[in-house]
């Protein structure tokens, strides 16, 4: 290793430390030692300093012990002779400048709260506000389940400036093409890649996954403390735990860093930093290296890499595998544009969205019926459509195989948002017969043809479902008179699929079906999906399960024999018992399905729901995930998935999904939904016809009514006083008890 490297790395870090503690004591001589320091809705304090040390950092206070740290993490300086340069000094070296970084971006947001675009997965560019800043909570567990399912193999974390707004874009867009995040910060010579990157028009923000942290190097600690937020929220790992989470990081995060233009003194003490995470940086300049293996899983820092092999470099680097599917449409595709938008300036044309009616159907074929591959257009395409138009679509999909089923309609179905949503240019809202497309004037200009919607579902349909599907065709109606025919033909679909599912009970099937794709992050996570018990994370119900098992059989969604029936009451299993033990290594025994007091069933950071038990009110209150404010039981949803979404069994809370509200078995252990009392008004709202569904089916019709929100209150007492009032069941219940 280069004594070079540790020279700059080590000069760097005492220059930040030195810097933050000037910043600090100017910020304790003009404001009092208690002033709030945060950054904004988190349950993770400033996660880097807290998620390594245990430190909550929440006053100008709370900053002496960190900065201590920092001091004392500082090596000696690197000598003129006789200097070994071990690692070691340097990894202190560059931790002591991260966590000082930290505590310069908590004094900025003190100091100017306005400088980021806190709390918004876009940037504010009609008032020059590009930079996103921290990821607040519920950012960060929207985008962090992409981490978790695979749809997101890793990030690139990009500092400085490219060459040419056209190598910016050319770097930047190859890395969504392969469906990595891009984290954006530091500038060179005053400009940075973002604005590089806004200059070629494409868009950024969390939706297209280019992420403008800041313009500092500083703000480079942000991709950090996401990295260590995954560890504590889908991992299980506790704070404190230095070793778990770096480990963790380094096995389970896959990220890199990437340093454009010159690298001074204190960008190489960040990538000293950033090798304790595992996390190499690839840079484009010719500055020292340090390539045997140790910490990284391959080289550590890697210099002058031309641009047009910085990607590859960095991923083999990395040791990242990614799959990157070639399809043949003139445009872009991938995952890294399902968040892009289309707005109104940039728009062509649309289908659906309410002014015309868009339909999506997929219907099993015999093998005979169908060409493979065929795709039919009846009725106008994109070149004698208006621009600015409103137009009917119907997109109608045959699919034929072996091994295929009718049940496998819907599962192949739901693709289609996602798929389609993945061409650049084009956005994709909704499914069934409410979907709605927009098409830009960018992939017009690229050639754009509504055929190439079915070109991308033909491609996909065989990449991802190679078991069960042998053929594809797909045929799009731009007729009214034909959607409209296509409409009345998949109503009636619907249907009947809510019908076989809706009727089906717990008691009714001898297997149920594991899904273990969250254990990537929460290893003790065994989430188990029954007929009348959703996956907690909203995506998977019983029959999806049973379709995905059909199609990958060593996949995460397993079926298990139920056995014997250990407790009708609570819904619990032998043979689910017996599945889980093994499948969380040891770690849960047992669980119950309906109950969220008595050993409830085990909780990742993916659940689109947190119930918790309200004793005050004898009931109990659910949360989700998109709801910021303040809840009845103390903690918001951050904080509450925080304290459970490592794959814990918490009696008194649970997670669940949306839909589980209204199913038949919700909490019956505890007494049902008749304990509800309290929920936010947007998700009330968002199941307000399945709610009333419900409380008729219970005798009670004005049960929508009963269930308190934030209107009401955000305290037990405020909550208690209108049950009281409305006569709600559960305050005559019995007592609710674990």
């Amino acid at each position: 290793m280069s004594k070079l490297v540790a020279f700059a790395a080590i000069q760097g870090a005492y220059n930040i430390v030195s810097k933050v503690e000037g910043k600090y004591k100017r910020a304790l001589a003009a404001r009092s030692a208690d002033t709030k320091v945060e950054f904004p809705n988190t349950a993770y304090f400033l996660p880097v300093i807290y998620s390594l040390t245990g430190i909550k950092v929440q006053t100008l206070e709370d900053f002496k012990k960190p900065l201590d740290i920092c001091r004392k993490l500082l090596p000696p300086h690197v000598k003129r002779v006789n200097h070994l340069p071990y690692l070691g000094p340097l990894l202190d070296a560059g931790m002591a400048a991260l966590f000082a970084f930290e505590l310069e971006e908590a004094l900025r947001i003190l100091e100017d709260p306005n400088f980021y675009v806190l709390g918004s997965e876009e940037i504010d560019d009609a008032n020059n506000r590009i930079w996103l800043g921290p990821a607040d909570d519920t950012v960060f567990r929207k985008r962090g389940v992409e981490f978790v399912d695979g749809s997101a193999p890793g990030f690139a974390a990009i500092v400085g400036a490219a060459p040419t707004i056209e190598i910016a874009k050319d770097i930047v867009e190859d890395y969504q093409r392969k469906n990595l995040y891009i984290f954006l910060a530091a500038n060179q010579n005053g400009t940075t890649v973002a604005e590089q990157l806004m200059e070629a028009g494409v868009q950024i923000g969390w939706n297209t996954r280019i992420v403008p942290f800041g313009p500092d190097i500083s703000s480079a600690i942000f991709a950090l403390g996401f990295a260590n937020r995954a560890a504590m929220a889908f991992g299980g790992v506790q704070a404190g735990d230095y070793r778990k989470l770096l480990i963790y990081n380094k096995e389970r995060i896959f990220a890199f860093v990437n340093a454009l233009g010159d690298v001074n003194a204190e960008w190489a003490a960040a990538a000293a930093g950033c090798v304790n995470w595992g996390f190499p940086t690839i840079a484009d300049t010719d500055i020292p290296e340090i390539l045997p293996t140790g910490i990284c899983t391959y080289e550590h820092v890697v210099a002058n890499v031309p641009h047009d092999q910085i990607v590859e470099k960095s991923i083999e680097t990395r040791g990242l595998k990614v799959t990157v599917s070639e399809i043949d449409i003139p445009m872009s595709y991938g995952p890294a544009f399902e968040g892009e938008r289309v707005r109104k300036d940039d728009l062509y044309c649309q289908f659906g969205g309410g002014k015309q009616q868009c339909t999506e159907l997929v219907k099993m074929a015999e093998m005979n019926e169908i060409e493979d591959g065929k795709v039919i257009i009846v009725g106008p395409d994109m070149p004698d459509l208006k621009p600015g138009s409103s137009n009917p679509l119907g997109i109608f999909v045959q699919v034929a195989g072996r091994e295929f089923q009718p049940d496998f309609e819907p599962i192949i179905e739901r693709q289609i948002h996602h798929l389609t949503n993945y061409i650049q240019g084009v956005m994709h809202i909704g499914q069934r017969d409410i979907a709605w497309v927009r098409v830009a004037k960018q992939a017009v200009e690229k050639g754009f043809s509504l055929k190439h919607i079915g070109v991308v579902l033909h491609a996909k349909f065989h990449q991802d479902f190679t078991k069960i599907i042998d053929k594809v065709q797909v045929t799009l109606y731009t007729k009214k008179e034909d959607v409209d025919k296509l409409t009345e033909r998949a109503r009636a679909e619907y249907r009947t699929r809510d019908e076989r599912v809706e009727n089906m009970t717990d008691e009714g099937v001898e297997t149920f079906y594991s899904c273990t794709l969250c254990q990537s992050f929460a290893p003790s996570h065994v989430c188990t999906v029954s007929p009348e018990r959703t996956g907690l994370c909203g995506a998977y119900n019983w029959m999806d399960c049973k379709a995905s098992f059909e199609i990958n059989p060593t996949g995460p969604n397993q079926p298990i024999e139920k056995g014997e029936c250990l407790d009708t009451k609570l819904g619990q299993w032998k043979g689910v018992n017996d599945f889980v033990y093994k499948a969380s290594r040891g770690n849960i025994s047992h669980y119950n399905f309906y109950s969220l007091m008595i050993d409830p069933m085990t909780t990742c950071g993916c659940c689109e729901a947190i119930a918790a038990v309200l004793p005050m009110c004898n009931g109990i209150m659910t949360v989700n995930r998109d709801y910021t404010g303040e809840t009845p039981c103390g903690m918001k949803f951050t904080t509450l998935a925080g304290q459970m979404g490592g794959g814990a069994s918490s009696p008194g809370f649970v997670g669940h999904s949306k839909y589980n509200v209204t199913q038949r078995k919700f909490i019956a252990g505890d007494g049902g939904i008749h304990r509800l009392v309290w929920m936010p008004k947007i998700f009330k709202e968002e199941i307000k016809e399945r709610l009333i569904k419900r409380g008729e089916e219970i005798g009670i019709p004005n049960f929508y009514d009963m269930i308190a929100d934030e209107t009401v209150g955000t305290t037990e007492e405020e909550v208690y006083e209108f049950l009281k009032k409305v006569g709600h069941p559960a305050v005559s219940m019995e007592p609710i008890t674990g």
